[in-house]
């Protein structure tokens, strides 16, 4: 991702990758780089999912992997901005504690079409995992007129007492999740259905459970925000969409055969 504050320069998406050929769900991040690209008022490449690939075979990255199973061993971020140039930049995925911890801060307020875009004004993000580690957290969780609208490098589930999960809306400014695309019709076959909602800190504070999800991070356990413990974790939800993650990472990756 190219560093620009104007928010309308770039999009990108930070996708998993297995050090070789392949990305997991790689056309559901293509699809929703082309759906914030227009939000943001700009096309994409012809071809530009070939063009990944081709792009992700030049890559010099020998680093060895340092996360268990149930996450993928790299991630890359990928990023094309207005005038159409690419950036690939690779990293090792992080292993992280057995239950999370988060602080909340206060969501950055961007205008009509480019809240909930991944765009390239992105250093609030960047700004709230800063602070969640200066605070002894794992994570920050965005917060606007009490209600949550994000994570800062996921999304936030809850297990409400009701039995459904529920997520941040999109209309509130949440980011449309591929990991939730992935796991969704797997959680609600087992028997959780899943709905977008409007989250309060109360409805939080209620909750029997609370994970957090993301193309790196995979399927986390969240216990603690801002030192109030939530619900019990590792429960339910937690064990329902691990075993649909897990799937989704022996089965669904792609390489440059599966792009149209």
């Amino acid at each position: 991702m190219t560093e620009n504050p104007n928010p309308r320069f770039e999009v990108w998406s930070t996708v998993a990758w297995d050090g070789k050929d392949s990305l997991l769900a790689a056309n559901l991040h293509f699809d929703r780089m082309e759906r914030h690209a227009s939000r943001l008022n700009f096309s994409l490449p012809d071809n530009f999912r070939k063009s990944i690939f081709t792009q992700l075979s030049n890559l010099n990255f020998s680093e060895v992997s340092i996360v268990q199973e149930d996450q993928p061993p790299y991630l890359v971020k990928i990023g094309i901005t207005n005038e159409g140039i690419f950036s690939l930049i690779p990293r090792l995925n992080q292993p992280w504690p057995s239950i999370l911890k988060a602080i909340t801060v206060s969501a950055p307020i961007w205008d009509g079409e480019i809240r909930g875009t991944k765009h390239g004004d992105w250093k609030p993000y960047f700004d709230a995992r800063k602070l969640a580690l200066e605070n002894n957290a794992d994570i920050s969780l965005l917060i606007e007129n009490d209600n949550l609208i994000d994570g800062d490098r996921c999304m936030p589930i809850i297990l409400d007492a009701d039995g459904a999960a529920y997520y941040p809306r999109v209309e509130e400014g949440a980011l449309d999740s591929i990991t939730l695309e992935q796991i969704k019709n797997c959680l609600e076959k087992s028997g959780i259905p899943v709905r977008p909602a409007i989250i309060t800190m109360n409805l939080i504070l209620r909750a029997n459970e609370m994970i957090v999800i993301g193309s790196g991070m995979g399927i986390q356990s969240l216990g603690k925000i801002d030192g109030r413990k939530i619900g019990k974790p590792r429960g339910r939800l937690y064990e329902s969409a691990m075993s649909c993650w897990k799937d989704r990472l022996s089965n669904a990756w792609e390489s440059i055969e599966q792009m149209s």
